[in-house]
């Protein structure tokens, strides 16, 4: 995909569009990004009566135009980024605010749907442990995906904590391996990459380890077999 491009969105897995949008919006420009979180500054008139009202295009000013203009802009990559069914669903909204939010709540739903949803991946995450035979790789990619649904509803936990969590799920094997981590790191300052790749190195060693003790009682076998 093109980097100049957004990310398409058909309809399915909003979380990882929304993640990927939010990305492509941010490094193209960020006052898009805060226009489509806190809405635009449209220009408006204030009546005597004190009623606001948008100004009529013909009175625009310059500083007016700009403004406005921001707005489309950050409509246009929205739009560039929708399926026809996505786009009939916004195609209405005057701002672009209105266009993200009415994605979010389509696919997230309300504020308390959020939250039960919240509810339960904290859960999940609180749960989580990594099982007896499973290896590093395979339990760092579930974690990930609890971490990142999280983070796409606006739940986020500090790199400490979840190193902190990733050295608690281990299973009692590892024991050994996460107290001297413990003793040699200052896990308020570890980054999760690190961990990670300690962890997969010292799983490797496991490994190779019983490959060898597995080959010695092989050769143990028919040294014995041929005795026989």
């Amino acid at each position: 995909m093109s980097i100049s491009k957004p990310p398409f969105f058909d309809g399915n897995n909003y979380s990882h569009w929304k993640a990927r949008m939010t990305i492509f919006i941010q490094a193209l420009d960020f006052n898009l990004w805060d226009i489509i979180i806190d809405g635009p500054e449209l220009p408006h008139i204030i009546s005597q009566e004190g009623i606001k009202t948008l100004k009529p295009r013909s009175s625009y000013t310059d500083d007016d135009r700009k403004k406005v203009q921001l707005n489309a802009k950050a409509k246009h990559i929205i739009i560039c980024a929708l399926n026809s069914n996505e786009f009939n669903r916004v195609s209405s909204c005057t701002t672009a605010k209105e266009m993200w939010d009415r994605l979010e709540v389509t696919y997230e739903g309300t504020n308390q749907v959020k939250d039960a949803k919240i509810n339960m991946l904290v859960r999940e995450y609180e749960m989580f442990s990594m099982k007896e035979n499973k290896n590093i790789s395979g339990m760092f990619v579930r974690f990930t995906n609890i971490i990142n649904s999280l983070q796409s509803l606006n739940k986020c936990y500090t790199n400490s904590e979840m190193v902190k969590k990733i050295l608690r799920c281990l299973p009692k094997s590892w024991m050994p391996k996460v107290t001297a981590i413990e003793e040699a790191k200052d896990l308020n300052i570890l980054p999760l990459e690190e961990l990670l790749g300690s962890l997969m190195t010292h799983e490797m060693t496991i490994k190779n380890h019983e490959d060898e003790e597995e080959q010695d009682k092989k050769k143990k076998k028919v040294i014995a077999f041929k005795s026989s």
